[in-house]
């Protein structure tokens, strides 16, 4: 059963923030980034079961080559998937946690 994708509204400024990061240190260096985390999100969502759970029903993805996890969860009662956060592997999980 495919999966519908969903996100929280601060998923969106995750990203942006990550984005504006990686910008400042190298050119084209964000689209980089944007596309691994792109990359990573459309494997997710082909094989959601296939990431253990972490914490509260959560499973973290990870992009190939930056060191950030997708926080999620599977929502199979709405066939959804939902992001929760995508944060850099040293910040604490508490992040995601708090917006559940």
């Amino acid at each position: 059963m495919p999966y519908i994708l969903t996100y929280f509204n601060e998923t969106k400024t995750d990203v942006r923030e990550a984005k504006a990061w990686y910008r400042k240190r190298q050119a084209g260096l964000e689209k980089r980034f944007a596309d691994a985390i792109k990359t990573a999100i459309l494997n997710l969502q082909q094989q959601p079961f296939s990431y253990a759970v972490r914490y509260n029903n959560i499973r973290i993805a990870h992009p190939k080559t930056f060191p950030f996890g997708i926080h999620f969860y599977i929502d199979e009662t709405n066939g959804q998937i939902v992001i929760v956060a995508v944060i850099h592997n040293k910040r604490h999980p508490n992040i995601a946690q708090k917006r559940l």
